[in-house]
């Protein structure tokens, strides 16, 4: 049976803001957790040019059907024109994590 979660990938100019993202989406139950790792250098190519910058990932746990409720939060919340938002689909898990997770979700 495939499962139904998710891990969400957004990048961050700032602890704060990633911080910020996090606590709004938990709040709204759109995640269960997240992780905030950082920095990370991340290297990209922006209006033709390629650029360096520090930032911070946030590793967002949730399910499918709540994406793009997830999504539209990030990009209302997000201080970049266009933020990273990407979902992973979780292969498998160990069932009393991904209960929990299930569990923590509106």
């Amino acid at each position: 049976m495939e499962s139904p979660y998710i891990v969400v990938l957004v990048t961050t100019s700032s602890k704060p803001e990633a911080e910020n993202i996090a606590q709004q989406l938990l709040e709204a139950k759109l995640i269960a957790c997240a992780n905030i790792v950082g920095p990370v250098s991340s290297h990209f190519r922006w209006e033709g040019k390629e650029e360096q910058a520090e930032e911070f990932l946030l590793l967002m746990k949730s399910r499918l059907d709540l994406f793009e409720a997830l999504s539209a939060q990030v990009r209302a919340l997000h201080s970049y024109e266009v933020p990273e938002v990407l979902a992973l689909p979780v292969a498998a898990g160990s069932k009393t994590y991904l209960d929990w997770i299930g569990g923590s979700l509106t």
